[in-house]
């Protein structure tokens, strides 16, 4: 496989844990850890159902690797998430020593990795993270509007119900 189509067979499947995510009404964001060619990590948001502001996609994926590959630097490792990673993901991301980070969706508010920010090569820190965006971000993207469209309409409706 070349690497463009590597990039998107993992980003299908960091897609496919979005959804877990969003059955359990948390923010769709899903993240895979490759390793040699293998997932040794994989994650999506729990938030919520955790009561933990660290339980992003990313996080989960990073913790998940290190038990598996029994460290925590994650040397010549790939993430795959579908949401451009936070000030938080991108740190945890610099400290694992992730080899690359890619990702489909970017995040204009609070983007970490090149659109408000980029935390991956800031020339301050000990190990950069190549990174690469836009993959599938169409459907990455439309993932994450049609989930914030769904809520607020449920605002709406709860609002109007309780007139």
């Amino acid at each position: 496989m070349t690497q463009n189509e590597t990039d998107l067979f993992f980003m299908a499947h960091a897609i496919s844990l979005a959804k877990k995510a969003e059955a359990l009404d948390e923010v769709p964001v899903g993240a895979v850890v490759v390793h040699l060619g293998q997932i040794v990590g994989e994650g999506w948001n729990r938030l919520i159902s955790q009561h933990d502001a660290t339980a992003h996609a990313e996080m989960m994926a990073l913790r998940q690797a290190g038990a598996r590959l029994q460290n925590y630097r994650l040397l010549d490792a790939v993430m795959y998430v579908t949401l451009e990673p936070c000030p938080m993901c991108a740190s945890a991301m610099v400290h694992s020593r992730i080899g690359r980070v890619v990702f489909g969706a970017y995040d204009l508010k609070t983007g970490a990795a090149g659109s408000v920010m980029n935390l991956l090569s800031y020339p301050g820190v000990n190990h950069h993270v190549q990174s690469y965006g836009g993959v599938r971000e169409e459907e990455c993207r439309d993932q994450l509007q049609a989930f914030f469209r769904r809520r607020r309409d449920e605002i709406k409706r709860i609002k109007k119900e309780r007139g």
